[in-house]
């Protein structure tokens, strides 16, 4: 019997403290944690990310009592912005939409670099962020296909591989990085 997943939403609200004091230190130290992981990887300084966020190290563990807490909380908040991204983009036309979330998608899998190691991927909250990425991206991709914008001849799974498998390359900088996934994405658009 499979565990019931959550949206990814709901994770990261229930979370989040309700008072306005603690709801800003909570963000500032999801903000500071996913910067220092995109920087230094999973290995990340505990004290380092607090002292970033303009807090206190009891501050931290008072939100995130183990590192796993930080790196599943900075995962699902990156999983959030996503599919925040996903309806920010909707009303583009299909082709738009799908490269501006492709490129959000970008961004997210810098942090996920960082924390893959650190968590399981058959972890509920790896689960929920995976169930989430998908209903907020696919319907982005349907969109661009019905549309004869995207390749019919491959699936959201598969275009998302290939993205992934891009970001995991070290580039000399972003705008070489943008240069590849562009030639990458011409390869899945029809119209051009």
């Amino acid at each position: 019997m499979t565990a019931q997943r959550f949206p990814v939403g709901e994770i990261v609200a229930s979370q989040r403290p309700h008072r306005k004091d603690a709801a800003r230190n909570y963000d500032a130290l999801l903000a500071a944690a996913r910067e220092a992981f995109a920087e230094n990887g999973a290995e990340a300084s505990l004290e380092d990310i607090a002292r970033r966020a303009g807090v206190g190290i009891g501050t931290l563990y008072r939100n995130f009592p183990t590192r796993r807490h930080l790196f599943e909380s900075v995962y699902a908040d990156e999983v959030n912005e996503l599919c925040r991204t996903a309806l920010d983009v909707a009303a583009m036309e299909p082709w738009q939409a799908l490269a501006a979330w492709l490129r959000r998608f970008v961004d997210y899998t810098v942090t996920k670099r960082a924390v893959r190691e650190a968590l399981s991927s058959e972890s509920d909250v790896s689960l929920a962020c995976r169930d989430s990425m998908y209903q907020a991206g696919g319907p982005l991709f349907t969109r661009a296909q019905q549309a004869g914008e995207a390749r019919a001849d491959i699936d959201f799974d598969d275009l998302l591989r290939m993205v992934a498998g891009i970001t995991a390359t070290n580039f000399l900088d972003d705008a070489q990085r943008d240069r590849v996934l562009a030639v990458a994405l011409d390869g899945v658009r029809t119209r051009h």
